[in-house]
């Protein structure tokens, strides 16, 4: 099942602070008026948790809806980069403030850039959110052949780094080929899992106010390939930092991993 803590937290913001609204006009005045009388009221268990609880999400809420939002990564479609278990922090500003629930863009021009790795609402549902690299932007013309990308007519260099091991989701591992691509000047590893094929198409041109991305795992990631581009409107922001990672297969903790800024 799929929660939207998102709209949750909105919620729980919004009736918390009715409640401690209820209870500065309505009650509050009674209650110092008793006590003047040296009568004592006892606080309504409700009050109580609202005033207590409602700094506390309002703050949460505010943080998370315009500064830093955390993420886990549930997969390893972004292997090398970002493993499985790993905890982002993702940048809620550098691509314009939006409001929060509705989305809305009100401040700011920013936008994504190639190579930039991105959190998204996913187009098929936006109830899910996806994260990807950045590959091609508003009118270019993006190819891949043979495992190779091309963007506007030009090859993305790809140098061989080593021969790796790349983890699925249900611990599952095999061989894959661990290269260096420069994205036109945003160089970063990637898998290639040289026993599956190529999955090829020519000339893409990305529309206009959309975007085409693609995991660093080559042969193992649902992105813009099979299901189209991303709309500015579905951007969420993007990833800056892992701030946690849990190997789920040893049970312990990548100390090596946090505060590992992404790139």
């Amino acid at each position: 099942m799929n929660f939207n803590f998102e709209l949750i937290l909105f919620y729980a913001s919004v009736v918390t602070g009715l409640i401690v609204l209820f209870d500065v006009i309505f009650l509050a005045r009674k209650r110092k008026l008793a006590q003047e009388g040296e009568t004592e009221i006892k606080l309504p268990i409700i009050i109580d948790y609202a005033r207590s609880f409602f700094p506390i999400l309002l703050i949460v809420f505010l943080l998370r809806s315009f500064l830093y939002e955390p993420f886990r990564i549930p997969s390893g479609s972004l292997e090398p980069t970002l493993l499985m278990g790993d905890f982002i922090l993702v940048n809620k500003f550098d691509y314009g403030i939006r409001l929060p629930v509705i989305h809305k863009k009100i401040y700011g021009h920013d936008v994504p850039q190639r190579g930039d790795i991105m959190v998204f609402r996913w187009p098929p549902n936006p109830s899910y959110d996806f994260i990807k690299r950045v590959i091609g932007l508003p009118g270019d013309k993006i190819s891949y052949i043979n495992k190779e990308l091309y963007v506007n007519g030009q090859k993305i260099p790809q140098e061989f780094v080593q021969n790796s091991m790349a983890l699925g989701e249900s611990g599952n591992q095999w061989q894959a080929v661990e290269k260096q691509e420069d994205l036109l000047g945003v160089k970063h590893h990637i898998f290639v899992d040289s026993t599956k094929s190529s999955r090829d198409f020519h000339d893409i041109i990305v529309p206009d106010g959309m975007y085409f991305v693609m995991g660093d795992n080559r042969d193992d990631s649902a992105d813009s390939r099979y299901w189209g581009f991303v709309p500015d409107k579905n951007i969420v922001g993007k990833a800056v930092m892992v701030w946690l990672s849990w190997n789920s297969i040893n049970k312990n903790l990548r100390f090596n991993r946090i505060g590992k800024l992404i790139h």
